[in-house]
């Protein structure tokens, strides 16, 4: 499988979202990649539901939303209604977590599990075949532009020798300081999803950006 890159949203113009809505639907991109944050699981809030779902109203392209927030089980339906294609929730934010991915399943998504830099991979080890979609965090989450947390590399690797022992399907992911210079290094290592934000957006030309990081 080649590897998809979903850019960031949270890194866009919001005086100017259908605008770059529509720049990630015309691109190389595969996925819109959109955090949810509610201040209390992250020292940051962002969009909620009306925003996702005008962004829904324009997108051609999967919905990837990673939810930053506690007690994420409350709102599983509603991201399915506002367009969510794919739920990736905390490890760190779910008391039950394998009942967490059940609903999620059973609103008809597709289940993540993000963990945080300092979350070891093996807490996955008795899921890892219900899940869908390992986010790494890269960085501490909550704000973009970040710099890369060196160790994820370490990380990808080890959560690569545990879907292909357990023969699961999961994907992996990155979301943090991804860029030109570490891309294909990710690569290498396993990771199957790059998510870039401010190294798209903020680029003299997002939709070369995203082709380049397309062709690593």
């Amino acid at each position: 499988m080649q590897h998809l890159i979903a850019p960031s949203v949270l890194a866009a113009d919001f005086a100017n979202l259908q605008r770059d809505v529509e720049m990630i639907n015309n691109s190389e991109a595969d996925w819109f990649h959109i955090d949810v944050m509610d201040g209390l699981f992250v020292p940051n809030i962002s969009f909620g539901m009306p925003v996702i779902k005008a962004i829904k109203k324009h997108a051609a392209k999967t919905m990837d939303v990673h939810l930053m927030i506690m007690d994420p089980d409350r709102y599983i339906s509603d991201f399915k209604n506002v367009g969510a294609d794919i739920l990736t929730v905390h490890y760190e934010a779910c008391t039950h977590l394998h009942r967490t991915l059940q609903a999620i399943k059973a609103e008809g998504m597709q289940a993540g599990v993000a963990l945080n830099p300092h979350t070891p991979i093996a807490v996955l080890e008795d899921v890892i075949r219900d899940i869908d979609l390992v986010c790494l965090m890269s960085v501490n989450p909550g704000f973009g532009g970040q710099s890369f947390i060196e160790n994820t590399y370490k990380k990808i690797i080890q959560l690569k020798d545990l879907i292909e022992k357990s023969g699961a399907p999961t994907k992996i992911e990155i979301d943090g300081g991804v860029n030109d210079q570490n891309a294909g290094k990710l690569l290498a290592a396993g990771a199957d999803v790059l998510v870039a934000g401010s190294f798209v957006f903020k680029s003299e030309n997002p939709t070369e950006t995203i082709a380049k990081l397309k062709r690593v």
